[in-house]
């Protein structure tokens, strides 16, 4: 079901300097950045030549980032990112099998034009999922 790892997300307080930090430092090519209202984020991609690494910073009240944020101040890893050929099925074989989607159960759009989902992070050891249509 699983395909390939899309991205790792961070949290960050500070998206200008996370920005940064990934094009100067470390000399990636990042992307400009992209207000997701529906979501609660501004997120900016890193390209890290296999896969990429999302910076997400708060955006509106009641973000999730930012509750995340007033947990871990520096920030850290947020959640992970696959590809699922077909979400439906993916989203209702995980239900079948016990899993929890998050939200109302149905495909948000995502930061790549895609559906996506989120699985409950007890579901998973501790990590919060995210599945996006291939």
């Amino acid at each position: 079901m699983l395909g390939r790892l899309n991205h790792v997300a961070l949290a960050v307080p500070d998206l200008a300097a996370a920005t940064a930090a990934y094009r100067d430092t470390l000399g990636a090519r990042v992307t400009a950045p992209q207000a997701l209202p529906e979501h609660g984020v501004t997120v900016v991609f890193v390209d890290v030549g296999n896969t990429k690494i999302e910076l997400l910073e708060p955006l509106g009240e009641g973000s999730p980032i930012a509750a995340f944020l007033e947990k871990n101040p520096s920030g850290g890893m947020h959640h992970v990112c696959y590809e699922v050929d077909d979400i439906l099925a993916a989203r209702d074989h995980l239900k079948a099998s016990g899993a929890r989607v998050l939200g109302d159960g149905n495909p948000k759009i995502g930061a790549h034009g895609k559906p996506v989902l989120f699985l409950h992070p007890k579901d998973f050891f501790g990590t919060l999922v995210e599945l996006e249509q291939a």
